[in-house]
């Protein structure tokens, strides 16, 4: 099919059902159901081994996280509520029918993302409060040809970050079907979206999703809607790759949050009809700085994704927060006083939408709870000033997640084991591996 052509027919009715969960890294994996048996399936679930939700980012089996010492027992991976939906991955006619993992006694199994986050959505209904929760996801556009990070047209030649083209109507012009397309299978998914912009780098976009007060639903429909940029961009000969840094001298690629919280009454509790907030609000703001360290994991999860984390990138590298500033990890906007918010601006797209919202959520009530105060809020250029560093490396990470006492006390202990393992597997692959550039630089010069 050439370059901006698609194929909106849909044969009905769908043959099949693609039964799945979500993984740690925010991958769906489960099973095929001839639609004969999609009745079954929806009453009753399926059978998965724990252990699937664990693997690592290339689906191998991660061997340290106690599951096999256990048997590698199954799970009962039921319905969510949501679904089957038209998020089809080939032209043959299927549905999605998004499920989650439990245990067999039917307690939850804290290894499935989505049951984390639904374990803090829990603690804010034990204290009366709603989160009002919307995401920002960036991606590229590229060449689908190509093994490294390609542009769909050459760069001009004039300078390392030339290409860059921020809130260029003629980039939205240029995909408009495809963008045309993602609304639409957007809409049939029941995933609510909101603007699409041109971001910083070479075929850089970005899409809002429309804020709502179901947290679940609205890390559903984020996790959905990253499936159907990439099946929309199938479909047009194109790909888009969620990678957080896949460009050296172009702005990486993140998935911002912006939250309030209701009352009981419906009001938002950081408004206090000025622009500064409630106190509460602050100490939101303190239990995210303070936890901002400790789960830099779940923001940057992957190899790649710190390269993002540093200072130049436009993304950022300090704990640290301000009002109306975009240079700090936690942003206080601007706006009318009742739709005062958070934006938290660490995480970025190649992370999983569940574990990140469950992190910022469980981080902010941990502040609250506690009644603490954050710093003075920066002004001006954060990487300028002084501030605790955002790990940029893999390795601390990891270990930094996996020891710390804070983590400890707002995640249960299966997914902290069991996401800290994965990582460590994946770093180890990595870390064997010799690269080019050590071939190029070592091999007849030393």
């Amino acid at each position: 099919m050439p370059r901006g052509a698609v194929n909106r027919s849909l044969p009905e009715p769908p043959s099949f059902l693609l039964a799945a969960h979500c993984d740690l890294n925010g991958i769906f994996r489960g099973k095929r159901v001839r639609a004969a048996g999609a009745e079954k399936v929806l009453k009753a679930g399926i059978r998965m081994p724990m252990s699937s939700i664990g693997v690592d980012i290339w689906g191998t089996d991660v061997l340290g996280n106690a599951l096999f010492d256990r048997g590698d027992l199954d799970g009962i991976v039921e319905p969510t509520g949501r679904g089957p939906i038209p998020l089809s991955w080939t032209e043959t006619p299927a549905l999605l029918l998004p499920m989650w993992m439990r245990l067999e006694s039917g307690a939850p199994f804290f290894g499935d993302p989505r049951r984390v986050l639904a374990d803090v959505a829990s603690r804010f209904a034990a204290r009366g409060l709603t989160p009002v929760v919307a995401t920002e996801l960036e991606f590229y556009l590229v060449d689908p040809n190509e093994a490294r990070a390609r542009p769909l047209t050459p760069l001009p030649e004039a300078h390392e970050g030339a290409g860059d083209t921020i809130y260029c109507l003629q980039e939205l012009a240029n995909v408009g079907p495809f963008l045309d397309d993602v609304y639409a299978m957007a809409e049939a998914c029941g995933v609510a979206v909101d603007a699409a912009i041109s971001e910083s780098g070479p075929g850089q976009y970005e899409f809002n999703l429309v804020h709502g007060p179901d947290l679940l639903r609205v890390a559903d429909d984020t996790v959905f809607f990253k499936q159907i940029v990439k099946n929309v961009a199938r479909r047009h000969g194109l790909a888009a790759s969620f990678m957080a840094k896949p460009y050296a001298n172009h702005s990486g690629s993140g998935l911002h949050v912006h939250f309030s919280l209701l009352d009981g009454e419906g009001r938002n509790v950081f408004d206090d009809g000025t622009p500064a907030g409630t106190d509460l609000m602050r100490h939101a703001v303190a239990g995210l700085l303070e936890a901002m360290h400790d789960s830099t994991l779940i923001f940057a999860p992957h190899r790649n994704s710190s390269r993002r984390l540093r200072p130049g990138t436009l993304a950022p590298t300090t704990a640290a927060w301000g009002y109306e500033n975009r240079t700090a990890a936690v942003r206080i906007p601007g706006g009318p006083n009742p739709a005062r918010r958070i934006e938290h601006r660490v995480s970025g797209a190649d992370a999983n939408p569940y574990l990140v919202l469950a992190a910022i959520l469980a981080a902010a009530l941990d502040g609250i709870e506690a009644g603490i105060a954050p710093p003075a809020p920066t002004q001006g250029n954060v990487y300028k000033a002084a501030g605790r560093a955002i790990p940029p490396d893999w390795r601390q990470a990891i270990e930094t997640f996996e020891t710390s006492e804070l983590m400890a006390r707002l995640f249960p202990a299966d997914f902290i084991t069991m996401f800290a393992t994965c990582k460590r597997q994946e770093l180890a692959v990595f870390e064997a591996e010799i690269s080019e550039l050590e071939y190029r630089s070592y091999l007849h010069s030393v």
